[in-house]
């Protein structure tokens, strides 16, 4: 079930191009029943019918399957009621198969809070791997958010935890000890051993707090080495409210004179794809008629756009959301430290680069997340796009939202077909025994990427003896997760 209450959102930010009034609103369609109570279905129904990149590829989105007839609509209304739960109805019988990110909320409210990166947490990020041949389960952990109840704690990066409150975590309670409803928990802390995992008389209690607001420039740093100055950025989500914070730490590492630079993605899941475009013009240059990337929606919104010569291009910036001149390093190669959590946004950043500049990617393969998505709301007048300006407007009794898939961004060489991941140039995996301390020189996925800048003849040789093979992490259950959304759709309206 794709249910995510408190909210999931990551933001990719398009220009509006306005027509006229009546060009584009979504056609009528057959109405259900009104006493059915079926009215939270007909939203998603009707919102999933038009807008789903996937609408053609899914029988019960047809146009024609529910003519409007009394007939259709008795057909329609039937429809509706096969599921008394609208999250089920939108999962069983609105998705395409092959969709694995698109999903519902019962609150739009605390879904659309979450575009700021707020949520409910006690600041502890950490990935969860699988124990060889068992359904047990550890943690370890992979940053702490500043200022967080976690900060203030006996725990850091690299640390093992194998149980929540006394119970061992395996593949089927994780999910309730670490992220049910409870606000607070102790973690039952281990060590590895000769590459076993065992249990020490260390306890960590935590307790998730209200309104953390984690800022993704977690650490920013010049390093001098081998005649180099190397830009260091360890940048843990796209979210927007934090790109001018972004740009001064460009401005910095451009008056301190950097020649190359690192950008760590490893625990980046996405987020704004304006931010993204930003970052890009940062590291790459400020060109604005170079094509960053090319929306592609469904045949029925495309034709749409098509037929009103709406330009779905994205370029290059030259400045920020509010007006401030990017600072660009103009480099011809970057440096891109990823994992299996490294998505959306930050896969949008490797693919827009990759026609500009040598990529050097190190790491693992990344998520494979190349399509973005939207919030919607049962405002049928304007055509269930949420708008933070439109709230009155929003059905009294339905505070439902969908977050659906809309399409694809194509870089400018055309080229989108990266949900196997983008595979990395130098294919290193995070160590359990030796995470190392972001920052740090020896660090080993650092390391590696300064031995490629500065040329070193001998190269360090690392070893992985616990290769840290992440089931899923604290990320994929907080409220950003690994989604980008539109927040202004290309619209003739």
């Amino acid at each position: 079930m794709k249910k995510f209450s408190t909210g999931i959102l990551l933001s990719l930010l398009l220009f509006v191009s306005c027509v006229s009034d009546d060009d584009f609103s979504i056609p009528d369609t057959v109405d259900p029943d009104p006493e059915a109570g079926v009215h939270v279905q007909d939203f998603m129904w009707k919102a999933m019918n038009f807008w789903y990149f996937w609408q053609a590829d899914v029988e019960n989105l047809s146009d024609t399957k529910f003519p409007d007839t009394e007939e259709g609509s008795r057909a329609y209304t039937e429809f509706l009621a096969s599921e008394s739960d609208p999250g089920k109805f939108f999962d069983n019988q609105l998705l395409y198969s092959e969709d694995r990110f698109s999903f519902y909320s019962d609150d739009y409210v605390t879904l659309t809070q979450s575009l700021s990166g707020i949520s409910k947490s006690n600041g502890l990020i950490f990935g969860l791997v699988r124990i060889k041949n068992s359904s047990d389960i550890f943690g370890y952990v992979q940053y702490i958010v500043p200022g967080s109840d976690a900060s203030e704690k006996d725990i850091e990066r690299g640390d093992i935890f194998i149980g929540v409150d006394g119970t061992s975590l395996t593949d089927t309670n994780y999910v309730s000890l670490l992220f049910g409803d409870s606000d607070s928990y102790t973690l039952n802390m281990a060590d590895i051993i000769d590459g076993q995992l065992v249990a020490n008389d260390k306890e960590v209690s935590l307790v998730k707090e209200v309104g953390l607001q984690e800022n993704p420039i977690l650490l920013d740093e010049i390093i001098e080495i081998g005649g180099a100055k190397v830009g260091y950025l360890v940048y843990t989500g796209f979210t927007d409210e934090f790109d001018e914070e972004l740009n001064k730490v460009f401005g910095r590492f451009k008056s301190g004179g950097v020649t190359d630079l690192v950008l760590d993605l490893r625990y980046n899941p996405g987020g704004s794809v304006n931010t993204a475009i930003l970052l890009s013009s940062m590291i790459y240059g400020t060109n604005t008629k170079e094509v960053f990337l090319k929306a592609r929606y469904n045949d029925k919104y495309q034709k749409i756009l098509e037929d009103n010569d709406t330009d779905l291009r994205r370029f290059f910036a030259d400045k920020t959301g509010d007006g401030t001149q990017i600072n660009t390093l103009n480099l011809s190669k970057v440096y891109i430290l990823t994992t299996s959590g490294t998505a959306s946004a930050s896969e949008l950043v490797i693919n827009g680069l990759t026609p500009y500049i040598d990529v050097v990617q190190i790491g693992e393969t990344t998520r494979g997340k190349n399509e973005f998505s939207t919030t919607m709301v049962d405002d049928r007048d304007n055509n269930y796009l949420y708008s933070p300006d439109r709230t009155g407007k929003i059905n009294d009794n339905n505070k439902w939202a969908i977050q659906p898939l809309l399409g694809r961004n194509e870089n400018a060489d055309g080229f989108s077909d990266f949900t196997s991941g983008l595979v990395p140039d130098i294919e290193m995996e995070e160590d359990l025994t030796n995470l190392g301390i972001l920052g740090d020189l020896n660090e080993p996925l650092l390391a590696r990427a300064l031995d490629e800048i500065t040329g070193n003849s001998a190269k360090r040789q690392f070893t992985t003896a616990m290769p840290a093979r992440t089931l899923t992490t604290s990320k994929m259950f907080a409220p950003l997760k690994d989604n980008m959304y539109v927040k202004d759709l290309p619209v003739v309206w």
